[in-house]
């Protein structure tokens, strides 16, 4: 039997963070992770965009975490050698309705304005051209501060961070029960038991779960996989940086957008697709084809044979098909005090764990 002061369940970017964030803050603190190493499920099957904070409604967790998180995350990515770009990126109307979607352009950039983010700027068919000569000549979004990074590297580069503060990090270690008792929880593992007087639900796709194996809130995580496909080596000239459509009608996803990645290839994705299994990446994907229409969007000079299929990820999303939002949870616990939830960390995520975890860090320390 182990006693800490914290244990983190989840080694995500948001559990490496939030673990190497109350360690610097003096806590003894034990990180589970379910797989062999962290970072195996959404932290790095992404489009590993650093967002602006555009996209959320003001004065939401979103919004607030996402636009500190891109600043932190930016220095961080510096400090520790992960590579990154701040590219910009550019986020084009389509071909139907342009006077409505030249109005939800501006919608955007007030939200985002008001949100707190810098360099967004409306720009002509002239900077598009510049920018993304093979993207679709019309006027456009510019977010100035908008970047792309390597994910595999900021979980590496967090990893190493949070254990040379002293966190315990322990793989292939799924916490299987929880215990109430006094003044600690008691997190059991299928091999020991690690007593803490906080433990911090960073579970990502299984965040529900964790919540009621230690009698926490009910809520429920609704897994929603986005699949990619990506441009030929011969093709990834097309794209320079970043490009993305108005944002999905439903609200449940940002569009199918095009990413030059830091090592050079260019993803288009991800697409929405709720369903049950929280580790089905395979089942029922889509072909080719299927993703020809939304690329040609954008890129107009894209056809089949230029693409083939790649990533798939599954996000955990806090709301279900029928609804268009919901922000991230995270606070303590309402029913078990010593259990903090952070909780349905689906986009911005990647971009706001540096901002999550100084957020957990307060909530721990009792300072929020």
């Amino acid at each position: 039997m182990t006693d800490v002061d914290v244990v983190v369940i989840g080694a995500g970017v948001v559990g490496l963070a939030c673990a190497s964030e109350l360690a610097a803050a003096g806590q003894s603190v034990c990180l589970l992770e379910r797989h062999v190493r962290p970072g195996m499920e959404t932290s790095t099957h992404n489009s590993g965009v650093l967002h602006a904070g555009i996209y959320y409604p003001s004065g939401s967790l979103k919004a607030k975490l996402c636009v500190r998180g891109q600043r932190l995350l930016y220095e961080f990515c510096a400090r520790q050698d992960v590579p990154h770009v701040k590219c910009g990126k550019l986020i084009v109307p389509g071909e139907a309705g342009e006077s409505e979607a030249m109005a939800e352009l501006e919608r955007l950039r007030g939200l985002g304005i008001e949100n707190g983010v810098d360099e967004l700027f409306m720009v002509d068919a002239g900077f598009v051209g510049k920018r993304e000569p093979y993207a679709r000549p019309t006027a456009a979004l510019w977010s100035g501060t908008t970047g792309i990074l390597e994910a595999e590297a900021l979980v590496r580069a967090l990893r190493h961070v949070a254990e040379s503060r002293g966190v315990m990090t322990v793989v292939s270690s799924a916490a299987v029960k929880g215990e109430p008792g006094g003044d600690r929880l008691a997190v059991h593992t299928a091999s020991e038991v690690i007593n803490a007087a906080t433990v911090v639900n960073c579970a990502g796709l299984y965040a529900d779960e964790v919540s009621a194996m230690f009698g926490g809130e009910r809520f429920t995580i609704y897994p929603c996989r986005g699949e990619y496909v990506e441009l030929t080596a011969a093709r990834h000239h097309m794209v320079n940086g970043l490009i993305y459509p108005l944002p999905h009608p439903t609200g449940h996803g940002l569009g199918i957008h095009a990413t030059k990645t830091t090592w050079g290839s260019v993803l288009f994705g991800p697409t929405i697709r709720y369903q049950d299994g929280k580790d089905d990446y395979e089942t029922g994907r889509l072909t080719v084809d299927q993703f020809l229409e939304p690329v040609r969007a954008l890129l107009p000079g894209v056809n089949a044979g230029d693409l083939r299929l790649a990533q798939s990820g599954i996000r955990p999303k806090l709301h279900p098909p029928t609804e268009s939002f919901a922000d991230f949870l995270i606070r303590r616990d309402r029913q078990v005090p010593r259990l903090v939830q952070v909780s349905g960390i689906d986009s911005p995520g990647l971009t706001s764990c540096l901002a999550i975890a100084e957020h957990v860090r307060d909530i721990v320390s009792g300072r929020s």
